[in-house]
């Protein structure tokens, strides 16, 4: 255990990064600081397995390997509860966000999760999960106990993860596909098609909480976390896997917990925001999947983007490395002006959204301003915060049934 030479840090880091585990446990080893986790299991105890077929949905598990190396797991739900596969289906991906996985969609109730009720309304429904997930964290040459396996942030799930699990639902489809992304799955989006990549399959793009600038995102624990360079700080300490369920921050968060005055319910208010309609049952099904692991250098990432109020590619701090990487002192910018005009785009935010701050998407809706006006929905609900848009029981009223509505008119 590093503990003692991060110190108070890693509490302020627990916290941004924990969400609501409490104090929920799952068995790792340490090695020189690098959390070291066992590969996903498969066949009967994969997402199909657990959440989709144990619904009464048909589910297949696929796998894709990224030019880089990494094997991720997607998941193909290809007919609804009737089990209806006939006709050539549309198909839909489904991106999730930072600290979650493909489960995402899958958390509430069939008759109220957005993977089943595309099913049901005659989608063919592509579920992804990003690298150092507990169901893609294979990989052609490395372990995850290896630490070169950690060593990239989101600019890597825009250069391979992204484009691989676009072209195999393409190639497996034989058409353009709608995409749906949560969070860090609209930013990795984002950061695709304003650099024209991937808009040649896209049928359309609904992106829920977007993210794009945070230079104004009001989470206090993701502004302490960042102000106070917790992550780069962890990152020289040796640590490369942040894992929210690993012993290191079971035990701090214990040790935080049982201080008088802290109530750990209101750890996800705390980074999220005040979400309207979750209720408790949810809460504990989240738990029960919910929060997976990412890289340092990811956060790192998102803590230089809330420092600068940029949407930059990783910044390595140094003018040389920098040079190396992108032929210039500084890194790139991802320009958002730079999205092709007539991609339809339904873009969905919440006013109490503490990490897709409404100021922020106001500063993408005005890079958007020379959108075809025909091609832009913008979708704004009051009291909405960050996890309302995947597991609110309002959800599939509010937000799914709009969104369906516009897949229709694509």
């Amino acid at each position: 255990m590093k503990m003692a030479n991060i110190g108070t840090p890693i509490i302020v880091v627990v916290l941004f990064w924990g969400l609501a585990v409490g104090t929920r446990t799952k068995l790792f080893s340490e090695e020189d600081g690098i959390a070291v986790s066992a590969l996903a299991p498969s066949g009967s105890d994969g997402i199909c397995a657990s959440m989709v077929e144990a619904q009464g949905y048909p589910c297949e598990e696929h796998t894709v390997t990224t030019e880089d190396g990494y094997i991720l797991s997607m998941q193909r739900i290809p007919g609804g509860k009737s089990g209806e596969r006939s006709g050539n289906k549309i198909p839909v991906l489904l991106q999730h966000g930072l600290l979650m996985d493909g489960i995402t969609w899958l958390l509430l109730p069939p008759d109220q999760a957005l993977a089943f009720l595309l099913a049901d309304n005659g989608y063919e429904v592509w579920i992804a999960n990003t690298r150092g997930t507990q169901y893609s964290l294979g990989h052609t040459s490395l372990s995850p106990d290896d630490p070169a396996y950690w060593e990239w942030s989101w600019d890597e799930l825009v250069a391979y993860d992204l484009p691989a699990t676009y072209q195999y639902v393409h190639n497996q489809a034989g058409q353009k596909i709608h995409y749906v992304g949560h969070s860090l799955g609209t930013l990795i989006a984002l950061g695709a098609f304003s650099e024209d990549q991937l808009v040649n399959m896209l049928r359309s793009a609904v992106l829920l909480s977007p993210i794009a600038h945070v230079g104004q995102i009001t989470s206090p624990l993701a502004k302490t976390a960042a102000e106070n360079f917790i992550a780069e700080d962890l990152y020289k300490s040796g640590f490369r896997e942040f894992d929210p369920k690993g012993p290191l921050v079971v035990q701090v968060l214990k040790e935080i917990c049982s201080k008088p005055g802290v109530d750990c319910t209101n750890l996800m208010t705390s980074f999220t925001g005040q979400n309207c309609c979750l209720n408790s049952s949810i809460t504990d099904i989240f738990l029960d999947h919910e929060p997976q692991a990412t890289s340092i250098k990811n956060m790192i990432h998102l803590a230089q983007m809330i420092r600068d109020g940029k949407v930059a590619m990783f910044d390595y701090d140094d003018k040389e490395e920098n040079q190396q990487h992108y032929g210039q002192d500084t890194p790139p910018e991802y320009k958002m002006a730079s999205i092709p005009h007539d991609i339809p785009l339904f873009l969905g935010y919440g006013g109490a959204d503490a990490l897709s701050d409404v100021q922020d998407v106001k500063l993408l809706l005005n890079s958007l301003k020379d959108h075809d006006g025909d091609k832009l929905v913008i979708q704004y609900i009051d009291d909405y915060a960050h996890a309302d848009f995947v597991m609110g029981e309002n959800a599939k009223q509010d937000v799914y049934d709009p969104l369906m509505a516009f897949f229709k008119l694509q």
